[in-house]
């Protein structure tokens, strides 16, 4: 079996320790960490947003080191700036009105173009990078690969605030970001190359300039050999972010696995799996998914035991039995947002969410 190396990216909030709320000194921590984390750290379209992201890494424990010292790095560089670090969908309460843009040209021409859209786009993912063999392999996986992404989704689910407002969502940043135009469940491509055609003309007809601004919750890398999950949401803990990594690099073997015994799965329309997309976004964990083998609807806590059962045969050659079975704890104790409304509930008041983000974000790291 290949390697399948992963590649990890996250983005976090800075935040002012006595206001709590969102702070735009990021270029302070990005010049800061630039001698030390290189391109490693980035800035990104707000100011208040900072990323990072790993190495290649050939396994999970690799990806493991690195995330947590990335962590540990930029918790330290905001510290030197009077920042907090949080990670989360969204802030609590914090106003994307009040974010300023990072002046840069790439950023100028997306604000020119999406407007509002754009500008209101204050939110926080993780994307992880899958490598793979080649494009071709990259279109096969990517197919039946969309058809996981809701159960997968639903585990990292944690942005239940917008704004000083409870959205009932568990996660809102989705809905923040479908503003966007290519964004989503992509689409079923026949192969590798009706894939590039696709792209080549959108950059011929003047929609996009390139691959990137295809923003899809999965989609081919257009400059690596790389599948790129997009759909979820930052994840509180290191341990969390390591989790849905692992899931993420086993389904990807797993399909490659039942390929070489030319084994196929059925492969299933955007529009249905944009209706298990739409409930994880709404209820998290907490309500069911569609088989849609079977035509019914199933707790989503089922789907993603069967989904661990799907992939425990690779888990062994992976090396990643350890980190799949910590979804098992995430079950258990709720996802991020779950745990964001619980501080809510007990003391109404969204400071204090952020204070419990805070801490969830620098859990383990000591």
């Amino acid at each position: 079996m290949p390697e399948f190396t992963i590649g990890i990216e996250e983005e976090f909030q800075t935040i002012d320790p006595v206001t709590r709320d969102l702070r735009s000194h990021m270029s302070e921590i990005v010049e800061g960490g630039k001698v030390v984390l290189q391109e490693q750290v980035k800035a990104e379209m707000h100011q208040s947003v900072v990323e990072v992201g790993t190495v290649i890494c050939r396994n999970i424990q690799e990806a493991r080191e690195q995330v947590t010292y990335l962590r540990k790095m930029v918790i330290d560089l905001a510290a030197k700036a009077g920042l907090r670090i949080a990670a989360a969908g969204t802030h609590p309460f914090s106003r994307w009105q009040d974010q300023p843009i990072t002046p840069d040209a790439r950023y100028d021409k997306i604000v020119e173009e999406l407007q509002e859209a754009a500008r209101s786009n204050l939110v926080f993912g993780m994307h992880v990078h899958i490598g793979l063999e080649n494009r071709e392999l990259g279109v096969y996986v990517m197919n039946t690969l969309r058809y996981f992404l809701p159960h997968i989704f639903a585990l990292s689910t944690n942005s239940p605030f917008w704004e000083g407002r409870e959205t009932g969502y568990k996660s809102f940043r989705t809905k923040v970001f479908e503003r966007f135009p290519r964004t989503g469940i992509p689409d079923y491509f026949g192969s590798a190359s009706e894939y590039d055609e696709y792209i080549a003309l959108l950059v011929k007809t003047g929609c996009i300039d390139n691959g990137k601004k295809i923003w899809w919750d999965l989609r081919l890398h257009p400059f690596f050999d790389t599948i790129e999950y997009r759909i979820c949401d930052m994840p509180l803990r290191v341990d969390e972010t390591v989790a849905l990594a692992a899931v993420m690099q086993a389904v990807v073997a797993k399909i490659y696995k039942l390929k070489t015994q030319n084994l196929n799965f059925r492969l299933y329309r955007k529009a249905l799996i944009n209706e298990n997309k739409w409930r994880a976004a709404r209820y998290g964990l907490d309500g069911k998914l569609i088989d849609f083998g079977k035509e019914t609807e199933v707790p989503t806590r089922e789907l993603i035991m069967e989904l661990l059962e799907f992939v425990d045969d690779v888990l062994d050659e992976l090396g990643s039995r350890k980190e799949v079975e910590y979804i098992l704890q995430m079950m258990e104790m709720g996802t991020g947002a779950d745990r964001q409304l619980k501080v809510f509930r007990e003391t109404n008041d969204l400071k204090k969410v952020v204070d419990f983000i805070m801490a969830e974000t620098s859990y383990g790291l000591i």
